[in-house]
């Protein structure tokens, strides 16, 4: 008794909480691939002790190398090897095109056949999407003509008016003997769990959440969010972009906040990788197994149009952070002008350093980003990334006439993408993501018209006045970047 009143616990505590300390700093290093966020963690656990440890332990650790969960969808090793050599056939046959977006965008197309083994495909006809008021109207019409089944992912499914009556329509497409299949996030579509979902479930729709939410693994789970949109319709006709299932994308909206976003419709094959990604994901949260076959997938001859598509996803499940890649791909890759479109700018030092490099050769950089935004942390710390890039002459203007929440670009007016991602490390690295790359002049003279005329409503950051705005700004801007990698 004696002997353990004479132990200096508080020693002994001190020595252990170091200990785990080292193990979790050494954890970092061997698991973090982006230097500054490795950095970020690395001062959490230090300078902030157990809260530090536990940040990193429940946002922290790198799911790309364990893997959610696997996209093969076919077990059989000679037909997949036998659908490689199909999609690279395609690929190479559709690369022959003489279009300008095709012959100076070719190692994009390499890029997604390698990492994600996504086919360019021919024969697309591709609507651009202004905001709900032309989404909604086109997602309800196409779901009404459906004939063999319906599936829909989306990471807000609210409910509200139009998430009820997409919901009328699915319960009486079900009746109707539609097979209709719906995955939704669990924390984003949270307002549904107990009215909208079991309600589709029991009118035979499949319902079920992404990734469930439970308590004992709640931060991380939360950390991991499906913030995907696809609704794919009898194999020929899909959506996607960056509209979820809310009022608040229809203006005027509750809220009086104009909302503006992008989506688009694809009728074709390229609709098959979309539908590739829908099965995967149902896989993963279903309780059956859902086969691929021909149902699934159109007849590639059913549309005459011509425009081509690929499209790219990723998240904890791939290997590669595909999207940062081909983003990034497409900057390197532009000879004239980027126009660039996204309500959450955290570039990270790679994508950055592509935007300096493309000013500095003499292409013309255009980002337009929210002036008014739902997150302050996450506008203040995108702020602290304009000095570099006014300095070499990209121009950046501010979205004013509500929030912007598109997520586009466009390359040269013939190269195009729409998706979910933002331009931030939470898209990259943790969510699971997907956007759309439109190699076709047509489609892209649209979207870059639709951004000139967003600029109508921007204004534009002098770079005189931004680099002696208050100093107190400044040192909050940096403040905030510090934790830009962990936002």
């Amino acid at each position: 008794m004696h002997f353990l009143e004479e132990i200096d616990w508080l020693l002994i505590w001190e020595v252990v909480y170091g200990f785990i300390v080292f193990l979790v700093c050494v954890r970092i290093i061997y698991d973090t691939r982006a230097s500054t966020k490795t950095l970020a963690y690395l001062l959490l656990t230090v300078f902030l002790p157990v809260a530090g440890i536990f940040i990193y332990l429940s946002f922290g650790i790198n799911y790309r190398k364990r893997s959610l969960y696997s996209k093969k969808l076919i077990d059989n090793d000679q037909l997949l090897k036998q659908l490689h050599t199909q999609v690279t056939q395609i690929t190479e046959n559709n690369l022959k095109a003489d279009a300008p977006a095709v012959q100076q965008n070719r190692e994009l197309a390499y890029l997604l056949l390698n990492d994600n083994l996504s086919p360019l495909t021919s024969r697309n006809q591709v609507k651009l999407l202004l905001n709900g008021e032309e989404a909604f109207p086109e997602i309800i019409k196409a779901l009404k003509n459906a004939k063999h089944h319906i599936h829909i992912e989306y990471y807000i499914y609210e409910n509200d008016a139009i998430g009820n009556e997409i919901k009328d329509i699915l319960i009486q497409k079900a009746q109707e003997g539609v097979q209709v299949r719906f995955i939704y996030d669990d924390f984003g579509s949270r307002s549904i769990r107990r009215s909208i979902a079991p309600e589709l479930r029991k009118a035979g729709v499949e319902a079920y959440p992404f990734y469930e939410v439970i308590f004992i693994a709640l931060a991380n789970r939360l950390n991991y969010r499906n913030h995907r949109k696809i609704i794919v319709i009898d194999g020929c006709t899909s959506f996607t972009g960056g509209i979820n299932i809310s009022d608040r994308y229809r203006n005027p909206n509750n809220n009086d906040l104009y909302w503006r976003d992008t989506h688009i419709r694809i009728d074709g094959p390229g609709s098959y990788y979309l539908q590739y990604i829908f099965m995967c994901d149902w896989n993963f949260c279903a309780q059956d197994t859902l086969e691929p076959s021909r149902h699934y997938y159109c007849e590639p001859d059913a549309f005459p149009a011509d425009a081509l598509v690929q499209i790219a996803a990723s998240g904890p499940d791939s290997v590669q952070p595909t999207i940062l890649f081909a983003l990034l791909q497409v900057i390197n890759l532009s000879r004239k002008e980027i126009l660039i479109t996204t309500p959450y700018f955290i570039p990270g030092d790679s994508l950055q350093d592509a935007l300096i490099v493309a000013a500095l050769s003499g292409i013309k950089v255009k980002l337009l980003v929210p002036g008014i935004s739902d997150s302050w942390i996450v506008n203040t710390a995108a702020s602290s990334y304009y000095d570099d890039l006014l300095r070499v002459g990209v121009e950046i203007y501010r979205y004013q006439k509500g929030f912007i929440h598109a997520k586009t670009i466009v390359s040269d007016g013939h190269l195009s993408a729409v998706g979910t991602a933002n331009m931030d490390h939470r898209s990259f690295e943790l969510n699971f993501e997907v956007n759309a790359f439109i190699y076709d002049a047509d489609f892209s003279e649209k979207l870059r018209k639709a951004f000139y005329e967003d600029l109508q409503h921007a204004e534009r950051i002098d770079p005189q006045q931004w680099i002696n705005r208050p100093k107190w700004k400044r040192m909050l801007e940096k403040l905030t970047r510090m934790i830009s990698p962990l936002l």
